[in-house]
Order: C-alpha cells, then sequence, then structure tokens
C-alpha cells in the first residue's frame, strides 16, 4: 500500500532520500511488544512503516521486542503475525525478535561498563524513583555508581549466572541524574527476572529494559527511519545516546501521534482488564477495538487502510469519532457484499389467497453496486416472515409499513394487504393474514395497470418452508461514554461499559442460500446492515452472524451538515 496522502514524516523521508542519507534507503520496521494482541492503532502504524517503506522501494521489518518475558506468549506472537498479514502486508524473511539480538546487547552492555558508562546498582525499584527526583527537582546520585569497573563488570557477570535474586541488583546507564530529561538521570538497562522466556526458555536471567534494547535493536537491523508514537519523543535523547556511545549505526527516530478513537479504549493494559475480568469474551470479541475482534465482526482490511490513510499523521493527538471508522467499512462492504434478506424479529405472514402447495421463484439482485454480481434466485410460498417491527395494530401517523387495510410492497414480489390479524391467549399477535395482487410480480405496479397505484413502504421477508433459521448477534458501541479514558473522579472506565452492546437473537430467519455461508463471509442484509458470518463460534450447526455495521450512516450525515 503506497502512501497516498503527504504527511510531515513523509515529508522528512522524502528530503533524505534526496539528499542520500542512509544511502538514499528506507528501512522500517514494525515492532510490537508481544503481550497483547494489536488494536486499530497498531494498523495506523502499520500502514504508516510498511506504506513508506513501499513507497520509497525499501522493506519493512517485522520485529518482536520480547524482552519481558512476564507478560509475553506465543499466542501472542502468532496473533500478530496474522493480524499483520491480513491487513495487507508482507515482510518477507525479516522476521526478527529482540531476543535474537540479546548476545550482542549483552556485549554492548559490557562495553558501556569498561568505557565507564553503566554500574551495577543495589538500590531496588522504589528508591530508584525517590533517588530519580521530579521534574522540578534534580536527583540523586546511587550510592553505588562509582563502583569500579572492575566491580560492575565481576556483579554484572553474576547477574547473568543468576546468583541475585530477582529485584536486588540492575545495571543503569551512567549519564546524569541532573538532566532536564528524567530519563537520562542514569535508567535502568538490565534487570533480573528469573522467569521463562518464549523463545529462549531459561538462557537467560537479566532481561535489557526496552528503552535499552529498542534503539540498537533498529541499528543491527539496518532500520534508517524509526517511527515512534509521541510517548518516545522524550525517550529520544537516551536513544541517541546509547547509540553514540557505541558508535554504531544511527538510524533517526520520528514521532506520531497515537490514534485516540471515540466510544473505545486503545490502552492494551486496559484491553486485558476487559478480558481477565470478563466484560468481553476474549481478545477477539467483536465489540473489541482488536484486528482479531474487527476481522471477527465483519471489517475488511481495505476498510481499515482507507481509515488510516483518512486520518492521516500529525504530532498532535485528538480524538476521532468512531463513526469515520464504520463509514470506511459501510463504503466498502456496500461495494462488495452479496445482497441478501434475512428477517430477525420474525412474524409470520399468510397469503391467503395464494394457491396452497405452490411455490415459485423469483429474480433478486445481488448488488446494484457491482453489476457482475449478477442475480439469483429467491423462493416465494404461501407463508412468509416479516419483520415484528413493519407491523403495527394501531399504527401513528407517520408510520407507513404494513397495517390493518394497509397495502405494502414485499421486496423482488407482490403488493400484499393485511386483512386480519391472529393473537395468541396473552393478546400479542403471532400472524398476519393478507391477500397478495398476482398483477404486481416484481414488487412494483406494472406501467399498464390503469391505476398505477403506488404505496409508501417496501419490506423485505423470507419465505417460511424455505427459510433457515440462524443465530444473529448485533454488536454496539463497547462503550456509552465517548471518551471512556476521561473517566470523572471516582470512577473507572469499566462504569462506562454499554449494558446494551450485544443482543443475541436466536431464532432469525434467512434466505436459504445462507446455510452454506463459510466462516469470514459478509453480506448485506437488506434494510437492516451488514453481516459476517462468525469464525470462532462454529458449533451450533448453522452459521452464526455478527452484525459488522448498520446501514445508518450518522458520520456522513454529521459531514455533510458541516458543509452546510
Amino acid at each position: 500500500m503506497e502512501i497516498s496522502v503527504s504527511n510531515f514524516i513523509r515529508t522528512i523521508v522524502k528530503e533524505d532520500v534526496a539528499l542520500g542519507k542512509y544511502g538514499g534507503k528506507v528501512i522500517t520496521r514494525f515492532p510490537p511488544e508481544p503481550n497483547g494482541y494489536l488494536h486499530i492503532g497498531h494498523a495506523k502504524s502499520i500502514c504508516l512503516n510498511f506504506g513508506l517503506a513501499a513507497e520509497f522501494k525499501g522493506h519493512c521489518n517485522l520485529r518482536f521486542d520480547d524482552t519481558n518475558p512476564s507478560k509475553e506468549e506465543q499466542e501472542y506472537v502468532d496473533s500478530i503475525i496474522e493480524d499483520v498479514r491480513w491487513i495487507g502486508f508482507d515482510w518477507g524473511d525479516r522476521l526478527y525478535y529482540a531476543s535474537d539480538y540479546f548476545e550482542q546487547l549483552h556485549e554492548w552492555a559490557v562495553q558501556l561498563i569498561k568505557m565507564g558508562k553503566a554500574y551495577v546498582c543495589d538500590l531496588n525499584v522504589e528508591e530508584i524513583r525517590q533517588y530519580r527526583g521530579t521534574l522540578t527537582v534534580p536527583g540523586k546520585e546511587s550510592p553505588y555508581r562509582n563502583r569500579s569497573v572492575e566491580e560492575n563488570l565481576e556483579l554484572f557477570e553474576r547477574m547473568r549466572k543468576g546468583e541475585f535474586p530477582d529485584g536486588s541488583k540492575t545495571l543503569r546507564a551512567k549519564i546524569d541524574m541532573s538532566s532536564g530529561n528524567i530519563n537520562m538521570r542514569d535508567p535502568v538497562m538490565y534487570r533480573i527476572k528469573h522467569e521463562w522466556h518464549h523463545r529462549t526458555k531459561n538462557k537467560w536471567c537479566i532481561y535489557p529494559m526496552y528503552d535499552y534494547a529498542h534503539g540498537q535493536s533498529d541499528s543491527i537491523e539496518g532500520v534508517t527511519h524509526s517511527i515512534c508514537t509521541m510517548e518516545y519523543e522524550d525517550h529520544r535523547p537516551l536513544y541517541d545516546w546509547l547509540l553514540d556511545q557505541l558508535s554504531i549505526h544511527h538510524p533517526k527516530q520520528i514521532e506520531f501521534a497515537r490514534l485516540n478513537l471515540s466510544r473505545t479504549v486503545l490502552s492494551k493494559r486496559k484491553l486485558l482488564k476487559l478480558v481477565n475480568e470478563g466484560y468481553v469474551e476474549g481478545w477477539n470479541d467483536p465489540r473489541m477495538p482488536t484486528l482479531a475482534g474487527m476481522r471477527r465482526r465483519g471489517y475488511t482490511p481495505e476498510a481499515i487502510r482507507n481509515f488510516c490513510s483518512r486520518i492521516g499523521v500529525a504530532k498532535k493527538e485528538s480524538l476521532v469519532d468512531i463513526g469515520l471508522l464504520e463509514y470506511c467499512v459501510r463504503e466498502h462492504l456496500n461495494k462488495v457484499a452479496l445482497r441478501v434478506m434475512a428477517v430477525l424479529k420474525p412474524l409470520k405472514v399468510i397469503i391467503t389467497n395464494y394457491p396452497d402447495g405452490q411455490e415459485e421463484y423469483l429474480d433478486a439482485i445481488n448488488n446494484p453496486e457491482d453489476y457482475n454480481a449478477g442475480t439469483r434466485k429467491i423462493p416465494f410460498s404461501k407463508v412468509l416472515y416479516i419483520e415484528k417491527d413493519d407491523f403495527m395494530e394501531t399504527p401513528p401517523k407517520q408510520f407507513f409499513r404494513l397495517a390493518p387495510g394497509r397495502e405494502v410492497r414485499l421486496r423482488y414480489a407482490y403488493f400484499i394487504k393485511c386483512e386480519s390479524v391472529v393473537k395468541d391467549e396473552n393478546g400479542e399477535i403471532i400472524e398476519i393474514h393478507c391477500t397478495y395482487d398476482p398483477a404486481t410480480k416484481g414488487g412494483d405496479a406494472p406501467a399498464n395497470m390503469p391505476d398505477k397505484r403506488k404505496v409508501k413502504a417496501t419490506l423485505h421477508w423470507v419465505s417460511a418452508p424455505h427459510a433457515i433459521t440462524a443465530e444473529v448477534r448485533l454488536y454496539e458501541h463497547l462503550f456509552i461514554k465517548e471518551d471512556p479514558n476521561d473517566a470523572e473522579e471516582g470512577k473507572d472506565f469499566t462504569d462506562y461499559i454499554n449494558p446494551k452492546s450485544l443482543e443475541v437473537l436466536k431464532s432469525c430467519r434467512l434466505e436459504p442460500l445462507l446455510k452454506d455461508a463459510k466462516p469470514g463471509d459478509r453480506f448485506q442484509f437488506e434494510r437492516l446492515g451488514y453481516f459476517c458470518v462468525d469464525t470462532i463460534d462454529l458449533t451450533s450447526g448453522s452459521p452464526v452472524f455478527n452484525r459488522a455495521v448498520t446501514l445508518k450512516d450518522e458520520w456522513a450525515k454529521i459531514q455533510k451538515g458541516k458543509k452546510a
């Protein structure tokens, strides 16, 4: 995918290429930590890094920054690989891990000790925090800061051999405890963790900190432009300092604003809480902003790439309306999704003057946006289902759908007129008796009819004896608050979870062709929205359908109002 919209990062890269920096090469990388599933915010970074590399005929690496074994799992690695491929990008043979470089990173740490630029410190985590100072108060030097090179080398080697317990010692860079940038106040480079690593097993019990491993990993891979989100801007001086001290290849770090999306959260910590505390079914719950969840819900990679292109790249953070993402999904599905008819809350209709035992097959358009999609045959019979909401016994003035004595059009079929209703012992309508006009076949009055009568509503329907029964899940936004991250005092972001974010309908009636729908297939249920066959729940014997988005486009409506 090429970057089609100009942005400040693209301008920087373009200038570097023109000046011949890095030999005119462009090498980027997407460096996720395997401690959770990727979300829509990561998609922005994926598109940016792979897109820039493609535009300037370079390449983008996929690298796992797996330096914290206590939070990392192979499941996350596998899901990230699947998600990046699904979005539409390929890293070729350039799949790397920071753990691939543990020996080299260790050698460089030893080199810094020998240069007098690193030391072993016995302060614990809380003491290091206290000694660090604040934004207005300079830090204090550790009492262990001036150990000799020989002592530091010996202690660091014993740390590697596992002679000390977790948290008892760290290796710190010796920089400046009075620096105005707290990240430069002797940051920790290595900590002791006697933990099993998903790749290196129990070979190591000391692990490099992200800030130490990140820049050197970029350097090893020959990365030219290290693109990060804005929270790493204050870390850039440390990134530069380490590379300069070691006199190794020095990529250029550039920061951009991370994505903030309304009515959702994109913090891995918060997403993990939603999963662990059972607010959602898992990382791939269709209500989650993860790529796995969006794929399961029916979003397309084309829509997500388009969304990332539309929101652009900037330095200032803003809250993007989730309606724009839904608009992009709706826009793409409108072009590619097969149209079908489904009744989610069925109400039986009996056409009393239709011949008993007769059935016919009517022509229906597969996709009016795609001429090549052709047509299909849909069965029609004496007994049908329509939506309960499409009938009212005593309708208000602005209700134009079916009611006693009123005529409506059935999509692709006939005009029908309600003659009577049947109720159960509780007074609930369970059946409608109608008559049909065979002269209106095709759903509209032929031009040669004398009265050329018209109706104000067209309803979708399915033939009862031909329909399949299926479960349909209606998803809404997970949060009722526009920005759940901005919680009121005394409240947690989970207090804003939408109790109506999921509605499960068990007895929906669908066109018979949907019985052969495959996991991941997407459709437009006419008048109802876009739906996808669930890719996880395959145990019911018939497809389960998840609603991706409704047909109602609030975002486009708002944008139209702004232009007016």
